[in-house]
């Protein structure tokens, strides 16, 4: 399909619902993807990106960023706190904040460094056991708690379950970032990315449909 494609479809998407132009950001998903794939899509002007693992992010993008300066990375993999320290130094974004664990071990870390990414809470809309995430019901509360430690939240973030229609748990998550005041809402991959931004997705995260399939041999 690749970026050009995917890019128009974000713009025919946001006009047809009514958005603003330029409204939706597209995070490239280059998790697991050749170098090659990567920087070809650097090379057509793609500058925000989103990475699963904080060890491949390490072997990749602190050069690539050192030469395009205007990269962003983004975290959209769940982060384990022990790579926390590593992780602040590599990403603009974390998609993945999902327990007070974490956020309260961010809170601590982003004092000492003086500086935060930006943040987004990831909601189990399906309340599926095997999945990470804050409930739903739980969410207000989080987002309360997360404020009082001064963590800078963006929004939040979901993956539906796979079996779902989508479109209802986009929307759950729109009304409970609207209730607490975020604007931000990272919802929405190859699949659904324009379901997504009819319910008022920010972000939307696509792999495959511009890098082509992954290879995890």
């Amino acid at each position: 399909m690749g970026l050009t494609e995917i890019k128009g479809r974000i713009t025919a998407a946001e006009r047809a619902y009514g958005r603003e132009a330029g409204s939706v950001t597209l995070i490239a998903v280059s998790k697991v993807q050749p170098l090659e794939r990567v920087k070809a899509v650097l090379d057509q002007g793609q500058r925000v990106f989103g990475e699963n693992y904080v060890q491949e992010a390490a072997g990749k993008w602190p050069q690539w960023c050192a030469a395009y300066p205007d990269a962003e990375v983004h975290m959209i993999g769940p982060l384990q706190t022990n790579k926390l320290k590593q992780a602040l130094e590599l990403f603009d974004a974390i998609h993945t904040l999902d327990r007070m664990s974490l956020a309260e071990k961010l809170a601590r870390q982003i004092q000492a460094r003086g500086a935060s990414p930006q943040l987004f809470i990831q909601v189990n809309t399906g309340s599926e056991p095997q999945k990470a995430g804050i409930l739903p019901e739980d969410a207000d509360a989080f987002i309360a708690t997360c404020r009082g430690l001064d963590l800078r939240l963006e929004g939040l973030m979901c993956i539906p379950p796979d079996d779902h229609d989508p479109a209802p748990h986009f929307a759950h998550l729109a009304e409970i970032a609207a209730r607490n005041g975020l604007s931000g809402l990272s919802m929405g991959m190859s699949s659904d990315f324009e379901t997504a931004i009819a319910h008022g997705a920010t972000h939307v995260r696509v792999g495959s449909a511009i890098f082509g399939a992954r290879d995890y041999t």
